[in-house]
Formats: C-alpha cells, sequence, structure tokens
C-alpha cells in the first residue's frame, strides 16, 4: 500500500486494519453498511461490543489513510482518488483487453497485458489473512491466472520466433495447474510443433487421452483432435 509514493501497510491498525481497507478497497465506490463490514473483519468471532470496535478501527484507519478518502457514517465507502491503482483491478482489466487482443490477433497487445494480468495474480492476494470474502477474491484470481497464461502462450505461439520460449512455459504452467482444460494442451501441442517438436507435441496429446478417459470416460475436443490430426500428418511427411 502506498501513498505520495511512501509504503504505509505496516502504519495500518494489525491485522484487523488491514482486512477492513482490504476489503473497503476491493469494494471502493461502493458504499457498505456497519454491519457488512464488521463481519468483513470479525467473521463469527465478533467482539463484545461490535459497534464500538468498529468505529475505533475505522478512527484508527483515517489516521494513517486520511479522513477525507474515507466518507460516510451509516454507511462507509472508499473514497479513492481517480489516479489510484489496485492491482486486482489492473488483472481484470489487463485480462480483458488481453483476450480480446487474441481474438483480433493482435499478438504484441495480447503479450503486455497477459503479462500484466500474470505478473499480478501470482501474488497472493491479502497474503497472511484469511476470510471468507478473501477465499471467495482468491479463487477468482486463480482463474484471472489461468486465462492469462492461456493468453500468453497464444500470444508467444502468434509472435513466435523467441518468445516461444515464455510461451511453452506459460502452456506448461497452464497444464500443470489446470490439467484437464484442454485449452492449454492444445496451446502446449501448436508450441512444441512450432519450435519443431512434433513427437512430444503427439505425447502431450497422447497423456491428455488417457487421462481424460481413464478419470472422466471423454475423448478430447474435436478442436484438439483436428490439431493432433494435422501433426500426425506433419509427422508423416518429415
Amino acid at each position: 500500500m502506498r501513498i505520495g509514493g511512501d509504503r504505509v501497510e505496516d502504519a495500518l491498525p494489525g491485522m484487523q486494519g488491514r482486512l477492513l481497507f482490504g476489503f473497503l478497497a476491493l469494494n471502493r465506490g461502493a458504499y457498505l453498511s456497519r454491519p457488512q463490514l464488521v463481519e468483513a473483519v470479525w467473521g463469527d468471532r465478533l467482539p463484545g461490543a461490535p459497534e464500538s470496535a468498529l468505529r475505533a478501527l475505522l478512527s484508527k484507519l483515517r489516521g494513517v489513510v486520511g479522513g477525507e478518502l474515507i466518507e460516510g457514517k451509516s454507511e462507509i465507502r472508499l473514497a479513492l482518488p481517480a489516479d489510484a491503482s489496485i492491482d486486482v483491478e489492473t488483472a481484470a482489466e489487463a485480462i480483458h483487453t488481453a483476450e480480446g487482443s487474441v481474438s483480433q490477433r493482435h499478438w504484441q497487445h495480447a503479450w503486455i497485458y497477459s503479462h500484466i494480468a500474470v505478473n499480478v495474480t501470482r501474488r497472493r492476494f491479502l497474503a497472511g489473512l484469511e476470510a471468507p470474502w478473501i477465499d471467495e477474491e482468491r479463487r477468482g484470481l486463480e482463474e484471472v491466472q489461468l486465462r492469462a497464461l492461456e493468453s500468453l502462450a497464444a500470444a508467444g505461439l502468434g509472435l513466435g520466433g523467441t518468445e516461444l520460449d515464455l510461451a511453452e512455459h506459460a502452456a506448461r504452467s497452464l497444464v500443470s495447474q489446470a490439467p484437464y482444460r484442454e485449452s492449454g494442451h492444445r496451446l502446449l501441442m501448436q508450441i512444441l510443433a512450432a519450435r519443431g517438436n512434433v513427437a512430444e507435441a503427439l505425447l502431450v496429446y497422447d497423456i491428455l487421452r488417457k487421462r481424460l478417459r481413464d478419470d472422466l470416460g471423454v475423448a478430447p475436443s474435436d478442436e484438439i483432435q483436428a490439431v493432433h490430426a494435422e501433426l500426425l500428418t506433419r509427422g508423416a511427411h518429415r
């Protein structure tokens, strides 16, 4: 957390102050009721006087971030300046741009914004803190990371050349994290083939085929089977 370029997260009032500020920042601009804030900070472990505890916590938080940023009485909102940046918002915007660029085959644009989304989601959301709303946000960011890896692999494949190395790494990470996500296997096959490793690409298909058959009783999708057939044809003509 930075204000005016200075790191200030250590000045927040303990774990509860971090939870409160994190929840306000995640929902910035929205007015949140005091019961919502109490639940976000304490969950089912309520203090003896929740309203008084919240009032004291808000007072301490205002002392750190500035009273003008925390608005309201019965309902509270974090009113950040227009140029304020929150990393989870940055990731959401980046993956939207990256996926749109992939669909339009704007590979360089997709490459840049995929990197942004991957780098943000690689960091653990509110590390060291636990709450149901934090768990939910972490699950959402895990999905954003998978989408970002997919976009990064696709963009690297589209760019080719020296970018294939990082594209392969992204595709392998995607396959490792989501072993039933066929798009990751398809991209890995295509990237390996683009690097001249057709046999290894065929092995990726065989591993996926066996996993889907043994675990789910299904065959790979038509799309990935088409890539497999193309690779078999390419291998026969080598």
